[in-house]
């Protein structure tokens, strides 16, 4: 076995691919899509496809008695309507904490008075680099929501353990609403 290169531990060196060549084969709206050209550890030269994503946040609204604010939508890749936390797309360079700030107000209405990190989630790192940064908003203050042209939601408002049922029944399914209310659950001893 060869040392590892620069800063890379160990236990990792037989881990890490080079990119020896890259390609754009797709520029979206929302993504870009890339084929790359890697080397193995062991010198093997393989392809993988990358979808390119800017990120996105999401937010978790608590009141202070344990309701969480969610929406409801509808979904083309699934056909069907989701039940997911407040979330959006991150411009470029944008801060993911105001990113969330601003899909709150805009799907819901509410501005909170404290905004934590609940930490990231990657959504699919076998092919996509999409990071999406979730946050726990607190200290609620109604408004009027103004979601954004083409986008038509539902806001709902449950109790947070009804939330966490819901995910172990299998109807709330969307990854970044599933993890983000997991995190809160915890955090305040739901």
């Amino acid at each position: 076995m060869s040392k590892p290169k620069g800063n890379i531990a160990a236990e990792d060196a037989q881990l890490i691919e080079k990119t020896v060549e890259r390609q754009s084969v797709f520029q979206g709206r929302v993504f870009e899509v890339e084929l790359k050209k890697v080397e193995l550890y062991d010198g093997t030269l393989t392809g993988r496809e990358i979808v390119k994503h800017n990120g996105g946040a999401t937010i978790c609204a608590l009141d202070s008695q344990n309701n969480v604010y969610m929406v409801r939508q509808f979904r083309s890749p699934f056909e069907q309507v989701l039940l997911e936390l407040p979330a959006g797309k991150l411009e470029v360079d944008e801060d993911p904490k105001a990113c969330a700030i601003r899909e709150l107000k805009e799907e819901t209405g509410m501005c909170a008075g404290k905004v934590e990190s609940l930490g990231y989630t990657l959504s699919s790192p076998g092919y996509c680099s999409e990071k999406i940064y979730m946050f726990l908003a607190t200290d609620l203050k109604d408004g009027e929501g103004n979601p954004d042209d083409g986008e038509f939601l539902q806001v709902i408002k449950m109790p947070l353990s009804e939330a966490i049922e819901r995910i172990e029944k299998g109807e709330i399914t969307d990854s970044k609403t599933v993890t983000a209310l997991l995190k809160t659950a915890r955090m305040v001893g739901v």
